[in-house]
């Protein structure tokens, strides 16, 4: 993830959630968290170094001092102007200088630390180093809901994102499939994804015909061919926010088979957003999905968890799995997807985003989920 998040987050915005990080830090039995360059750093400051560098760059965030971030000198103007560096203290190093003895000053030398999972391994296995008797956990495992819950102004630029999204298939929709190969109409997808505000674009799956039964194919040399069912899911980051939806085409009128296994995916897709509300458990809504799938006679053919969380990554917790007991919070955002991939032959897949409200859920795409002919 490159570039700072939108101007719209102030420097009290993130200093919220740097407190926020702490107190969930501590309730995990965490003595802090060490954030690396990555979309953890983003979301908590607002800062992204300008480059991928060997040089150490740390946020400290511990319950007994003020935010920290250990930045090279070189580098200490950018993070200056980060909107959320008044909420900080900026503490920069020299080349020739051993930061991780500056850093380790920070720590506990026995202390349990969440680490992001983008740290660097030579980073971190120095700063071990450097504190032999220190130990280090995931965030994603030891905080895994840090980001999870979304506030008003990160659920408007996730519904920005939607939207976007929305009006990139409305235009796909308009262009010539037959004859032409899946990798330029993927081409023409992030053409618009990019047309339509996206800064960064994750994914531009076109899966035609049997290529569509594997549901990470991406894009291919495959000429796409009258009578070919095609899934198309895409999306990436607006304005720091992510955009993911999937939606399923064909060229040409449908068999009778083909329209029954859409409207199967698409009654499974229904039937897991409908059962979104605060408290469920994440399970709860992978087996809405796919208890319809299944009862079909199709079970075997759904082949992948019903959904993800997404914000300012396009994926990210919770994931909604048998066996995730994560209950929904309003504010969360995340997919549900459910799919049919019938080896050989063809798949469907339908998505949505999903945010959760104080009474239900919200769909983030409002695009039909009909079975759409192109040409």
């Amino acid at each position: 993830m490159t570039g700072r998040t939108p101007a719209r987050f102030t420097a009290d915005d993130y200093r919220a959630r740097m407190e926020r990080a702490v107190r969930a830090a501590g309730d995990a039995g965490l003595a802090g968290l060490l954030v690396a360059p990555g979309p953890d750093m983003v979301w908590l400051t607002g800062y992204a170094p300008p480059a991928v560098t060997e040089r150490l760059t740390l946020l400290v965030l511990t319950p007994d001092r003020d935010p920290v971030l250990v930045v090279p000198a070189l580098e200490a103007p950018d993070a200056a102007a980060a909107v959320g560096a008044p909420a900080l203290t900026l503490r920069d190093w020299t080349d020739g200088k051993d930061p991780y003895a500056a850093t380790g000053a920070l720590l506990d030398t026995g202390g349990r630390y969440g680490v992001s999972d983008n740290a660097w391994a030579l980073h971190l296995l120095r700063l071990q180093k450097a504190l032999p008797d220190s130990s280090y956990d995931s965030l994603t495992e030891a905080l895994p809901m840090l980001r999870a819950v979304k506030d008003a102004a990160e659920l408007e630029l996730m519904a920005a994102a939607g939207a976007a999204a929305d009006a990139t298939y409305e235009e796909i929709r308009k262009v010539r499939f037959a004859g032409r190969r899946e990798s330029e109409v993927g081409a023409d997808l992030a053409g618009l994804l990019r047309r339509f505000g996206h800064s960064q674009v994750d994914f531009t799956i076109v899966a035609s015909g049997p290529n569509g039964a594997n549901p990470h194919h991406e894009v291919g040399d495959r000429v796409i061919e009258h009578g070919d069912m095609v899934v198309l899911d895409f999306g990436g980051l607006k304005d720091g926010y992510g955009s993911d939806t999937s939606r399923t085409v064909h060229v040409g009128e449908p068999t009778d088979e083909e329209r029954r296994v859409h409207d199967l995916v698409r009654e499974a897709q229904e039937a897991g957003s409908r059962a979104v509300r605060p408290g469920v458990a994440c399970q709860e809504v992978d087996r809405a999905a796919r208890a319809v799938i299944a009862d079909a006679g199709y079970g075997e053919y759904f082949i992948h968890r019903t959904g993800h969380g997404i914000g300012v990554t396009t994926h990210e917790p919770p994931y909604l799995i048998e066996g995730e007991e994560q209950p929904l919070v309003p504010g969360m955002c995340f997919s549900v997807e459910p799919g049919i991939y019938l080896p050989g032959r063809f798949g469907v897949r339908i998505e949505d985003i999903v945010t959760v409200t104080e009474d239900g859920g919200r769909r983030l795409n409002d695009t039909t989920r009909e079975l759409v002919i192109v040409d």
